[in-house]
């Protein structure tokens, strides 16, 4: 792992660290995309027996993957001590919860033990989607399966833009293209990539409420080149004030495009780690 992919996990590390009290109360999008996650399930014939989730935070669809798949052990895996902290208590000694602190892009997991991977908003944050990716092949079992969510590049365009006229520094996260991410499933060998994209909008009554509900969550920007120094209030008030010019019907957008992806471990390719082919052959079947 390389000195800026290592800076930025520390920075997610220690970002959902401290959010870890706060997270529930305030992950309204992200509870209303797992849930679409959960409802997507109905059409994959599969029946896991270990189930791994990836970025688990607090352990709420942990907890429903054990009440889903009833028998199946499921792993809680987050890179945040303190959010497995927070995972104990779901965990009950009908559906217990195995908690594991590690990253996502060097899992401490064996090769091919995992019958299914539930990963929910938490790709955006790894430093190499390559490396992601190449974990979930290995630790997924021949036939396995994961299903996924994460950030597309028109997420929180309203704030990039409102940062963009104060100053020239990164200020929100820069996310990858839905196809971009296709391509590095590809690379790693997961095989039948079926991938989506939807736009989900929430809002607000002021531009404060929006930056407190990410910072709630821990979703700060950990771009290296940012501006480390604390943003004046000066600044902060050009930022709210730039904001203003997206409100409508009386409320503030805040938009988020979320990507969805769907693939799997084909039996008959366990071993060859060939590159396959460019995502962009397989539009046909992007929805």
């Amino acid at each position: 792992m390389n000195d800026l992919t290592s800076y930025k996990q520390r920075a997610v590390q220690k970002s959902f660290g401290n959010a870890a009290k706060t997270y529930d109360e305030a992950a309204v999008l992200q509870r209303e995309v797992a849930t679409q996650m959960l409802e997507r399930l109905d059409y994959i014939k599969a029946s896991p027996k270990r189930i791994l989730d990836l970025g688990c935070a607090t352990g709420e669809y942990s907890a429903r993957l054990a009440r889903i798949y009833k028998g199946a052990q499921v792993i809680s895996l987050d890179i945040a001590e303190p959010m497995l902290k927070e995972v104990r208590r779901r965990s009950t000694w009908l559906r217990p919860l195995r908690r594991v602190c590690g990253d996502i892009q060097n899992l401490p997991i064996a090769d091919q033990s995992i019958d299914f991977i539930f990963s929910s908003l938490a790709l955006q944050w790894v430093g190499s989607l390559d490396a992601a990716f190449s974990e979930f092949r290995r630790v997924l079992k021949p036939g396995g399966f994961v299903l996924f969510s994460t950030f597309g590049p028109d997420t929180l365009k309203e704030l990039r833009a409102s940062w963009a006229e104060v100053d020239k520094e990164p200020h929100v996260h820069n996310f990858i293209d839905m196809h971009d991410i296709g391509d590095a499933m590809l690379r790693a060998g997961l095989s039948q990539p079926v991938m989506d994209v939807e736009t989900l909008t929430l809002t607000y009554n002021d531009a404060y409420a929006l930056m407190r509900e990410l910072k709630n969550i821990g979703a700060h920007n950990i771009a290296q080149q940012r501006n480390r120094n604390l943003t004046t209030k000066t600044r902060l008030k050009a930022v709210v004030s730039a904001y203003e010019q997206f409100r409508s019907d009386g409320v503030l957008p805040a938009s988020y495009e979320i990507v969805y992806g769907h693939a799997w471990c084909d039996e008959s390719k366990v071993g060859d780690m060939s590159n396959g082919v460019s995502i962009d052959s397989l539009r046909g079947s992007l929805t």
